[in-house]
């Protein structure tokens, strides 16, 4: 074991190496991750934020939390979350499915338990011990409830924990929480016991459910019938468990745990050292293939490097730098992080990025890779000034591509991780943003709520557990001293759920035997492979570099940009992507070229002398590239055509990039409805008997559409309606999308599908209770059954001059244009009407006029 110090004498740069870890180094790289013992930026873009200004911040913050916290203990509690537009708390079973948004509630008063270490770092100490007897006192964790393994444990194993550790701090000092004998902690253990149940599969990857009663494979659990479950889904149990494991003595936890990122870092693509998103958890085949950062595999990654730091376990660290090297070699396009094939990791397999993976930032400056970090956060901002917040998903253009916003604190992370390790004090203005955002467009009478759609600021009625676990503490502690804080932040490290568990749990007890990384080559070792972050030897006496990353990206989606005037004469020339670079191709027109420098040098007598020549200068401001045209979504309908219905309920449907193509359907598809078993047809489809020759409907939700539709297909059915898992959506209130496949080929997907938003979907769902037998029609809202078809009629007019006409001509005349007076027209019971440019067509029947507006929309492939 060595450890030097290098670079500037003031600045610590500790580098370690050898094939053991050391676990006083592991405390120590985590004191120097958390407290920023790293060179503070002297000279930034724009001014420091006053300790005055930061103290009114951190008190906002602190009412914002109140407000919250507050109106889920008054509306909510004991349900395991806040509906704060109706006020109420969310109890499952009582109110619509959401699907696999619904996995999370385990009728254990989940936002009460996901708060707990919140309100120790926010100094409300009183709540904390209240709120521990409550926990105590009314939660049960042995509830007949299916849920999500993932989710279970990141926030209420976690929440327990993190809770456990911050009672026993408490309760050292002599203050208070006297009473306390561990009982959190033997919650937890009961719950860890009841989600080992998820781990007896024949690879040692856990099912991604488990009933908290009955386990996986008794028949009264209801689930066991899954087959995959995502990388970030089995990679994330690795801090949770082994804590568990070494605050309870009992090493089954983390031994699952860890054979389970063992399974994991065997099935990694060995060309290319990257991991795939979905895989089998029974044979270990990746079910999905292409890699990012984002959603499904994100805390996959962080866990690695954040097991490294609080377990001591130097394995972990060497498993997190061989992935890291290949993100930055095919994932990582600066500033976008863009998904790739496993095996194919040239070939970018969408052109869209989902919101998780802002919290990426903040792992990069864990490693001290602060280039990169600054890159993408720059662009993250950009795009939050566009859109208020980010979007679920957005394209590489920085449009919506999905664009809800359930109040994620990934971006808030990522900001706090990077003013820790720079002291720019730009990062609190971009906090301050942050919260003003969520104080504008976010909050509500009662809390805080989701945004279904950032273009229309609609909101949702949810505000999930993880704004109180995560938003308030990262907020908090960005414009917080140490003074500020009950404890030393620097003697914990953060979950993904922004728990805090110990990192003096490295010395608890050694790794577990076998834990290893053969076959394992060691790779070229970089800057950052064993270092802590220092901006100095990144940036050697150059304060201003992290203002210099960020210029070159603060244009980045057009906001903010002052309108420029060129003195420069010049032409717009309409290039074209011939596979010609820019300058051969002006030069192929005839077009001779005049460095900039020389016009610059040139007088302006010769540039006014230029210009009555005819002579321009031509400055080349973009690269020529092929840019996609965006698609027109063509609505689709689900006409229900059986008794009492007869045609006169139609419902607004969107279509699929996949599938039959109802356009090309003379008549459209007709058949029955039937449910789908199990309703997000993500599993082994149980009733195909009633679904053969028939429409089946499936909610959205847990697999990809195309995972579905397949699944389906096999089953006999003959079309699939997915309808939206989320509460109140609407195709009046949301835009269309298409539904895109999961990057594999979809050909062999050839039964029609459509996608209705849930209260559409409601409408047929009570339809088919209320009468069993339901008959409907799909096909494209142009073809709808009993409305006459528009008939376009272009006519030309023009007038006549005097005297052209013959008197019998007048007579006629086959079009006669008669102009009234308003006051005419109401006399009469009229009301006048101008009709606007977009009414272009001239139907048979008057009744029946429609503009003729396209919708563009981007498709969607969310699952």
């Amino acid at each position: 074991q060595k450890v030097g110090v290098v670079g500037n004498p003031g600045v610590q740069d500790l580098m370690v190496r050898g094939t053991q870890s050391s676990k006083a180094f592991v405390m120590l790289l985590a004191a120097l991750v958390f407290s920023g013992l790293l060179c503070a930026v002297v000279t930034q873009d724009g001014q420091a934020m006053s300790s005055e200004e930061k103290a009114q911040i951190r008190e906002q913050i602190l009412e914002m939390f109140d407000h919250a916290y507050g109106s889920y203990m008054k509306y909510a509690y004991p349900a395991d979350e806040l509906m704060p537009l109706s006020c109420r708390g969310r109890v499952r079973g009582l109110e619509p499915n959401r699907g696999d948004i619904d996995d999370s509630l385990g009728k254990f008063s989940l936002t009460l338990i996901d708060t707990l270490d919140t309100l120790v770092l926010l100094n409300r100490l009183d709540d904390f011990e209240e709120s521990v007897k409550k926990t105590v006192r009314d939660v049960r964790l042995d509830n007949d409830v299916v849920v999500s393994v993932f989710e279970t444990n990141i926030r209420v194993l976690g929440g327990l924990l993190g809770a456990h550790v911050m009672a026993e701090l408490l309760k050292q000092r002599g203050e208070r929480m006297q009473w306390y004998k561990d009982e959190l902690l033997h919650m937890a253990k009961d719950l860890g016991y009841r989600l080992l149940p998820a781990f007896n599969t024949t690879s040692g990857l856990p099912y991604p459910r488990v009933n908290l009663r009955y386990g996986v494979v008794n028949p009264l659990s209801r689930t066991g019938t899954e087959t995959d479950t995502c990388t970030a889904c089995a990679g994330t149990m690795i801090l949770e468990f082994a804590a568990l494991s070494r605050l309870s003595g009992e090493s089954v936890f983390e031994e699952h745990a860890r054979k389970a990122l063992d399974v994991l870092w065997e099935k990694r693509q060995r060309g290319s050292d990257l991991m795939g998103t979905v895989i089998n958890i029974h044979n270990g085949d990746w079910v999905r293939r292409d890699s990012g950062v984002g959603a499904g595999i994100d805390s996959y990654y962080e866990y690695l490097m954040k097991a490294y730091i609080l377990l001591g376990d130097n394995v972990y660290l060497e498993r997190f730098n061989t992935h890291y090297r290949a993100i930055m070699k095919y994932i990582s396009q600066p500033p976008l992080l863009l998904n790739v094939h496993m095996h194919n990791p040239t070939v970018n397999v969408r052109s869209w990025m989902d919101s998780l993976l802002a919290f990426f930032p903040g792992l990069q400056v864990l490693r001290g890779d602060l280039k990169p970090a600054i890159e993408t956060h720059e662009m993250l901002y950009q795009v939050t000034k566009q859109h208020k917040f980010l979007p679920e998903a957005f394209t590489t253009e920085f449009r919506v591509h999905w664009g809800q916003h359930p109040l994620r604190p990934e971006f808030a992370e990522s900001t706090y991780f990077l003013y820790k390790a720079t002291g720019d004090p730009y990062y609190l203005k971009v906090g301050q943003s942050i919260v003003e955002k969520l104080n504008t467009h976010a909050r509500v009478p009662c809390g805080f709520a989701a945004v279904q759609d950032v273009r229309t600021g609609t909101h949702e009625d949810r505000m999930d557990s993880f704004f109180l676990a995560e938003m308030f503490k990262y907020l908090y502690l960005l414009f917080s001293e140490k003074s500020h804080l009950p404890f030393d932040i620097d003697d914990y490290i953060f979950t993904t759920e922004a728990h805090l568990l110990p990192v003096s749990l490295s010395t608890a007890q050694p790794p577990c035997e076998g834990n290893n990384t053969d076959p394992y080559t060691a790779q070229e070792e970089d800057l950052f492979t064993h270092s802590c972050p220092s901006a100095q030897t990144l940036f050697p006496n150059n304060p201003s570099f992290a203002k210099t990353i960020r210029d070159s990206y603060k244009y980045l989606t057009g906001v903010g940009r002052a309108p420029h005037i060129s003195p420069v004469r010049g032409i717009e020339l309409p290039l074209h992507d011939t596979g010609m670079e820019p300058v051969e191709f002006l030069k192929s027109m005839g077009i001779s070229l005049t460095p900039l420098a020389d016009m610059a040098a040139a007088s302006s007598a010769s540039r006014t002398q230029d210009s009555h020549k005819g002579v321009y200068r031509v400055k080349l401001v973009a690269e020529v590239r092929h840019t996609p045209e965006e698609e027109e979504v063509v609505p689709h309908i689900v006409q229900l055509i059986s008794p009492p219905f007869l045609g006169r309920t139609v419902l607004t449907a969107g279509p699929a990039k996949f599938g039959m193509d109802l356009t090309k359907q003379e008549h459209g598809v007709k058949g029955s409805i039937v449910k789908s078993i199990p309703y997000t047809a993500c599993g082994h489809i149980e009733n195909p008997i009633e679904l053969q020759g028939h429409i089946a409907l499936a909610l959205r939700g847990d697999c990809m559409f195309a995972a579905k539709a397949r699944r389906l297909q096999e089953a006999g059915a003959i079309g699939v309606i997915f309808i939206d898992q989320r509460e109140d959506s609407s195709s009046a209130e949301t835009p269309l999308f298409q539904m895109v496949g999961d990057g594999e080929s979809t050909d062999d997907i050839t039964v029609p599908l459509v996608f209705l938003f849930s209260r559409e979907g409601a409408i047929l769902t009570a339809a088919l209770q209320e009468h069993q037998n339901v008959d409907v029609l799909l096909l494209p809202k142009e073809k709808q059954l009993g409305k006459e078809k528009t008939e376009k009629l272009n006519i030309k007019f023009r007038l006549a001059k005097e005297g052209e006409l013959e008197d019998n001509e007048v007579d006629s005349t086959t079009i006669r244009l008669v102009l009234e007076s308003n006051m005419e027209a109401e006399s009469e019971g009229e009301t006048s009407e101008v009709v606007p440019p977009s009414i272009c067509s001239a139907p048979t029947a008057v009744d029946q006029q429609e503009p003729c507006h396209s919708e563009q929309k981007t498709p969607e492939s969310s699952p």
